[in-house]
C-alpha cells in the first residue's frame, strides 16, 4: 500500500516537487514575517501617537480646571473697582443717598456680569415653595396669604446654566 505525500515517512529523501513547496513556504514565511514587522511598527507608532494624545489631554485638561475662572474674574474686577471707588468716595461724610446709588450701580453691573456667565439669581418673594429650589428655614402663620408661600427670603438662591447651586433660604407660610 502506497502513501499519500503527506503521510511518508519522515526519513525519506525529498523529490523535486518537495523542495520546490519548501522554498514556497520559506518565501511565505518570509513575506508573513515581514508583514508581521509591519504591523507591529505600525501598532507601536498608534500606542506611541494615543500615548501622547492622553499626555497633551491631560495637560489641557489641568490648564483648563486651573483657569477655569480666569474670564469670570477678570469681569469681576471692574466691579470690585467700583466698590472700591464708592467706599472710598462715602469717605467719611453721612451720604447715605450716594452711597446707597452707588452700592445699586455696582450691584446691577454684578448681576449683568453674573447673567453673562450663566448665573440666574432665585429669588422667590411671594412664589409657592419649590422643596427642589427652596431651602425652609422658618415657618411663618400668616392670615394674608395662603399656606405654603414664601413670604421672606432670607438668602437668595443660585443656578448656573439650568443647574441648582444654592438654594433660596426662605421664611414659608403656614395654614393659620
Amino acid at each position: 500500500m502506497e502513501m499519500s505525500k503527506e503521510h511518508r515517512e519522515p526519513n525519506r529523501e525529498l523529490d523535486a516537487e518537495d523542495v520546490l513547496n519548501l522554498d514556497d513556504c520559506r518565501q511565505a514565511l518570509k513575506a508573513c514575517r515581514q508583514e508581521s514587522e509591519q504591523r507591529q511598527q505600525s501598532f507601536l507608532r498608534a500606542r506611541a501617537d494615543l500615548d501622547n494624545l492622553r499626555k497633551r489631554t491631560e495637560r489641557e485638561l489641568a490648564d483648563t480646571r486651573k483657569f477655569a475662572v480666569a474670564d469670570l474674574l477678570e469681569a469681576l474686577l471692574p466691579v470690585m473697582d467700583s466698590l472700591e471707588m464708592g467706599l472710598s468716595a462715602a469717605g467719611s461724610e453721612a451720604d447715605a443717598d450716594g452711597l446707597r446709588k452707588g452700592i445699586e450701580l455696582t450691584l446691577g453691573k454684578l448681576a449683568a456680569v453674573l447673567a453673562d456667565f450663566g448665573v440666574e439669581i432665585i429669588d422667590p418673594q411671594g412664589q409657592p415653595f419649590d422643596p427642589e429650589r427652596h431651602e425652609a428655614v422658618m415657618k411663618l402663620s400668616s392670615s394674608n396669604l395662603p399656606a405654603n408661600i414664601v413670604a421672606q427670603v432670607h438668602q437668595k438662591g443660585c443656578l448656573l446654566n439650568g443647574r441648582l447651586i444654592r438654594p433660596a433660604r426662605v421664611a414659608v407660610t403656614t395654614a393659620s
